[in-house]
């Protein structure tokens, strides 16, 4: 046995301790105390209000501040109960767990979220997506540009459709050694999967997790400003793919032009050797696939108000065939459509059970998050602040034009979407502000919710606080700072590109 001394008068220095970034439910917790706190110090005031509930420009005035301090401190500790299932008094407009009126906590959106996410971990405990990419993958390999585009614009739906990210992770030991073995590189492999499934959640069309959530806070329909995002979604995808397509020929032209470099043995063909035949995909994939894509049409198809947007007048009545669906049905509709995979895999009741149960509980902590998110705007409207910041910011908006106000929402999310990662808890947290505000501005209130998604979307892409990003480039064993070198002209264009789209989208509607 061997031991260690050190000499007199000398001390082993102490552990280095790096800083890690505070996960998004700390990031709101400490919010909620800050508004707490800043709620003292912001005089309280008020709107009057239309008949549709919005705000009208140049009526507000102050109010006197009846909360004593007893009350403040139990809106505060009662703060994630109410963001769960307050109840806002149809009189005084205070929100409690006790009172009678309208639901004012998110206990919709927190059930649609583990609804989903037992869905989705169903789906994937079939192996069925897995398989399904996997094939896509290898039946393109002598094609690789078609390859890149194949897979980037899958991974784009899946994202635009119901946030496909976390899940990319997953891919990444398939698809690496496959584009090392086609003469491309890692960084090839990090963009199409980062980048694809990145650029489908900036221009989330119907993703429940970000525009369903800033939808539900602004009070506006999932399928309201769909025409905006989708066109969006169509250029965008193109750019991203066509751009990660560029540099992996650049690469296969000259490997010296590569930005990630070459690990040992990732050119002497043993890459070649991994990605060789994958599973066939059987009757039963199949099945699961279609039922699954099925489920996805049918909820896009649910949400969408189709006679105004086939008509463009917001206004217009509805056809008859619409449906109007919201958070309780799809919640109750996802439910179901894991039920419905469970059964068609013949999983059987107790692997279906454990199955639906894992899921949700890997989905819980967006759900709180949206629930601590939820009970910041309760503090700020019992304390009645919420008009008083819409007041302060009013005069910005006033006399801008529409497509300058559309950019502003954007531009001003871009600390935002840094500050709280979770896209759910930047809608919930940001939205009751900005949704208004597109009211003074003359503005659809579906604009802002673009402009916000594509904030939250352009941030994530390049940003250390997401998982998706810090542990892709990890995955791919490539350095993170390399990767910024990669993927910064791609932002800037996206950037360009988004401040045009939002502010024709503001001009046009």
């Amino acid at each position: 046995m061997s031991t260690t001394t050190t000499e007199p008068g000398t001390e082993e220095p102490a552990p280095e301790r790096k800083f890690t970034f505070p996960s998004a439910l700390t990031v709101l917790a400490i919010v909620t105390v800050a508004v707490w706190l800043l709620a003292f110090l912001v005089p309280p005031g008020a709107y009057d209000r239309n008949d549709k509930g919005a705000p009208v420009q140049g009526s507000y005035h102050r109010v006197p501040d009846d909360q004593s301090f007893v009350d403040r401190l139990n809106d505060l500790f009662l703060a994630p109960v109410n963001g769960l299932y307050g109840v806002q008094d149809t009189e005084s407009g205070q929100v409690g767990p006790d009172l009678v009126g309208e639901l004012y906590g998110s206990a919709g959106v927190f059930l649609f979220v583990l609804a989903i996410g037992a869905f989705i971990t169903v789906v994937f405990a079939t192996g069925a997506l897995d398989r399904g990419i996997g094939r896509l993958a290898h039946r393109l390999r002598e094609r690789g540009a078609m390859l890149i585009a194949g897979v980037m614009v899958v991974f784009s739906v899946l994202g635009t459709v119901e946030g496909f990210a976390e899940e990319t992770l997953g891919f990444y030991g398939l698809i690496v050694p496959l584009m090392l073995a086609l003469g491309y590189d890692r960084m090839t492999a990090v963009g199409a999967i980062i980048l694809g499934a990145g650029v489908g959640v900036l221009c989330s069309t119907v993703n429940p997790f970000a525009t369903g959530v800033a939808s539900s806070a602004a009070d506006i329909s999932l399928g309201d400003g769909i025409v905006l995002r989708f066109a969006m979604w169509l250029v965008l995808t193109a750019v991203t793919v066509a751009y990660v397509i560029r540099y992996a020929r650049r690469v296969q032209q000259d490997p010296e032009r590569s930005l990630s470099g070459f690990l040992p043995g990732d050119r002497d063909g043993a890459a070649a050797e991994q990605s060789g035949e994958v599973p066939e995909l059987t009757g039963l994939h199949k099945a699961i696939l279609v039922v699954v894509a099925l489920v996805f049409a049918f909820m896009i198809f649910s949400v969408v108000p189709w006679s105004s947007a086939l008509t463009g007048d917001a206004d217009a009545q509805p056809y008859g065939f619409e449906l109007g669906w919201s958070f309780p049905q799809l919640a109750a509709l996802f439910l179901c459509a894991a039920v419905l995979v469970g059964l068609v895999a013949r999983m059987g009741e107790q692997r279906l059970s454990s199955t639906v149960i894992q899921g949700a509980a890997d989905f819980i902590s967006p759900a709180l998050v949206i629930v601590l998110a939820r009970g910041v705007t309760v503090i700020m409207n019992n304390s009645r602040i919420t008009d008083t910041v819409l007041h302060s910011i009013e005069g910005v908006v006033k006399g801008t034009s529409s497509g300058l106000f559309a950019v502003i929402v954007f531009l001003v999310n871009l600390p935002l979407a840094f500050l709280i990662p979770s896209t759910s808890g930047h809608a919930t947290l940001a939205m009751p502000i900005l949704a208004p505000l597109a009211d003074f501005a003359d503005v659809p209130r579906s604009v802002v919710v673009t402009a916000w998604a594509a904030a939250s979307g352009w941030m994530n892409l390049w940003v250390p606080t997401t998982a998706v990003t810090i542990g892709g480039v990890a995955l791919a064993k490539v350095g993170y700072d390399r990767y910024l070198r990669f993927v910064w002209p791609l932002l800037a264009i996206l950037f360009v590109l988004i401040c045009g789209f939002v502010a024709v989208g503001a001009a046009i509607t």
